[in-house]
């Protein structure tokens, strides 16, 4: 038995219907949503076709997930849960934003060392006041399309929601008050009379890091990783989506799409609430 989930605002009746006309199964509407179950066994390189013709997103829900008993989802931060990079638009007050914009790229697609190359860009940040910080979350930064309603459904399911971010306590924590979720975690940059030093307070969060978060919340929360769900974009959130029972690219990086169990390049956030079955 495969699931698939189709969505996105230019979903219409005879993509639907090309769909099952390949993959069999009876099309069942769920409102902003399509769900096709069928006794075909389909792989993802089945869908990678449609994917490419349709401008919707058609997901292939992996045999073992079982979305009523997710607990947990998990979210990168810049990016996926937000509009920007931080570090890209914190660089811009200081004007280094295309030196620190071409690593961030870099790394992002799995190209550099992630720590490594949050050093060399934290570096780059050296003397700049701390009141950039706060312009930027002012002045810049946006929630994602559907990041509200998401947040939103997920508090009436009891579900509980993470962030996780590569990026910078500054602007994790600031969001998990406005937002009102549980947990967040990320780098701290070190400050010293109202400037950056360059520096960062305590180890990087990397790769193998979000992935140890995501499995310390399953403990707290007394689940398996298997009822977790993990939304990034870049390659650094390769190993929290691999960990988890259902691991999304968010208009991602072409190396994330191609790792993730599903993807969402044409919906927003809240498009999340489809593969949870919500």
């Amino acid at each position: 038995m495969s699931e698939l989930i189709l969505q996105g605002q230019a979903l219409e009746n005879e993509m639907v219907k090309s769909v099952c006309a390949q993959f069999g199964g009876t099309p069942i509407s769920k409102g902003h949503y399509v769900q096709i179950s069928t006794e075909k066994q389909v792989e993802l390189a089945d869908i990678a076709t449609f994917n490419d013709l349709f401008p919707i997103d058609i997901s292939l829900l992996p045999e073992d997930f079982n979305p009523h008993n997710v607990k947990l989802v998990i979210s990168d931060m810049d990016s996926t849960l937000i509009n920007i990079e931080c570090i890209d638009e914190v660089a811009d007050f200081i004007g280094k934003k295309a030196e620190v914009s071409a690593i961030t790229e870099a790394a992002m697609s799995g190209e550099l060392d992630f720590k490594g190359s949050l050093t060399r860009r934290v570096a780059l940040l050296k003397g700049l006041d701390v009141s950039a910080l706060e312009r930027v979350f002012v002045e810049r930064l946006k929630l994602n399309p559907g990041a509200e309603q998401l947040l939103e459904r997920l508090r009436s399911k009891n579900i509980q929601f993470a962030l996780v971010s590569g990026g910078f306590t500054f602007f994790t924590q600031q969001l998990k008050e406005q937002l009102g979720f549980a947990y967040c975690h990320a780098n701290e940059l070190e400050i010293f009379d109202q400037k950056l030093t360059g520096n960062l307070v305590g180890g990087i969060v990397d790769a193998k890091v979000k992935a140890e978060y995501l499995q310390s919340l399953c403990d707290e929360l007394g689940v398996g990783p298997e009822c977790a769900v993990a939304i990034g974009d870049g390659a650094n959130d390769l190993e929290m989506m691999s960990l988890a029972g259902l691991g999304v690219a968010y208009h991602a990086k072409p190396k994330v799409q191609a790792q993730a169990d599903c993807t969402l390049n044409h919906s927003g956030l809240d498009g999340l609430l489809a593969l949870l079955d919500i």
